[in-house]
């Protein structure tokens, strides 16, 4: 089922590629990172966003399809219809 659930992860984000998008992520001990880039690239375990570079000092984040699924990153994806939050929903 969690192979299912990783796999339906990435094919939600792949048609998206190219798009801008915006990051919230656990930060530990009560931090919460909120960041906004464009979905780079996707790869078998992991997807790449290029940060905007007037905000944040590295170039690149990294999350994997777990991150999503146990909602450590909170993805939305910023389109022409709005916003589209990317989850896994049983």
């Amino acid at each position: 089922m969690a192979k299912n659930a990783l796999l339906e992860i990435k094919r939600s984000l792949e048609t998206h590629v190219g798009s801008k998008i915006r990051l919230r992520a656990n930060g530990g001990r009560r931090k919460t990172i909120e960041r906004t880039g464009v979905l780079e690239e996707i790869y078998p375990s992991v997807f790449i966003v290029r940060l905007d570079q007037d905000q944040h000092a590295f170039k690149r984040v990294s999350y994997s399809y777990a991150d999503i699924l146990t909602e450590s990153v909170e993805v939305t994806v910023d389109s022409d219809d709005g916003q589209v939050r990317i989850t896994y929903i049983q």
